[in-house]
Parts: C-alpha cells; sequence; structure tokens
C-alpha cells in the first residue's frame, strides 16, 4: 500500500533510506551507494525538515506495517522533482521500485506537472539504465555534486549528478 509519509514514520524512512544507500546492509540491493560514498544518506532531523514543508510529499511503500519503500517528490513550479527512491535491499527487483516511480507519475499529473525529473550520481550506470527503461532519458545537463560532511566519497572518481526527466502525458 502506497500513503503518503508522517512526522510518526520517519525513524523507520531513515533507518530504510541508510539502509539502502550505504553500509554493508545497502551492499544486499544493487541500488546501493557504498562503493562509492560514506557517511549517512539522510537523518531524522532532515526527514522532518523534508516532510514539513508544503512543497514535498514522501510516499511510503507499505507491506505488513513495515516501510519497505519511500520516494521523495518536490513540487516545483514547472516540473515534478523526484528523489531519494528507496526500495529495502531484501526487496530490490520486486517491483517496488516501479509501484512508486508510477505514484510519482499519478502525482506529477494531480498537480498537472508535465514532466518528472532527477538526478542520478553519473557514475551509477546500472540504475541510470534502469530509470531509461521506465522511460526517463537524459537531459544532458549536469549538476556538481554537492560536498558535505553528509556525503563522504570514497572513490578516486569524480562525481556529478546527471539530470533525467520522463514527459507525463
Amino acid at each position: 500500500m502506497i500513503t503518503k509519509a508522517t512526522l510518526e514514520n520517519v525513524s523507520q524512512l531513515n533507518t530504510l533510506i541508510n539502509s539502502a544507500y550505504r553500509g554493508e546492509s545497502s551492499k544486499k540491493g544493487w541500488t546501493t551507494e557504498a562503493n562509492i560514498l560514506d557517511g549517512l544518506r539522510t537523518t531524522e532531523e532532515e526527514l522532518s525538515e523534508t516532510i514539513l514543508n508544503p512543497k514535498n510529499t514522501v510516499l511510503k511503500f507499505t507491506d505488513n506495517d513495515q516501510i519497505i519503500g519511500c520516494v521523495l517528490l518536490v513540487e516545483k513550479e514547472k516540473e515534478l522533482y523526484l528523489g531519494m527512491l528507496t526500495v529495502s535491499p531484501e526487496l530490490q527487483n520486486s517491483g517496488v521500485g516501479k509501484k512508486l516511480l508510477q505514484q510519482a507519475e499519478i502525482h506529477a499529473q494531480a498537480l498537472g506537472l508535465p514532466k518528472i525529473v532527477m538526478t542520478v550520481i553519473s557514475v551509477r550506470d546500472e540504475l541510470i539504465a534502469w530509470y531509461k527503461r521506465n522511460g526517463y532519458e537524459d537531459t544532458g545537463a549536469k549538476e556538481p555534486f554537492p560536498a558535505s560532511d553528509v556525503h563522504i566519497p570514497i572513490t578516486e572518481e569524480p562525481l556529478e549528478f546527471i539530470v533525467l526527466e520522463k514527459k507525463i502525458r
């Protein structure tokens, strides 16, 4: 079941997101960033601020009272930004991510926004290919990877974001 996340979900969301992106647990799934980044993917404080922002919607995918997936949707002037698509590492390749993408499209349509945009770290070839199989196109635009004390690069490869988008009918 996909529903809107609330502040009561912050702790469970934080655990899920960090387990899917960083550290040993993330290596069970194919979307890990553990080989390129160290540190946390997010914090409870950051998630609380995100949920409280009226331009943001965090959707959670729940099964048996457990949050097994989520996605951040940010309403912008002419597009919907999609970020932090997360599926529990043990459940990746089960269709949860695809269902969250479909729900994002429904959300964009409901807001009257013509496209969904996202940024993906350029070295994440498998992930970029998955998004392309789901209708996203590389716009050719690039954005710098943010330097911070949360996202700590552990690779020699220079990191940058590529911008993907999908037009919504």
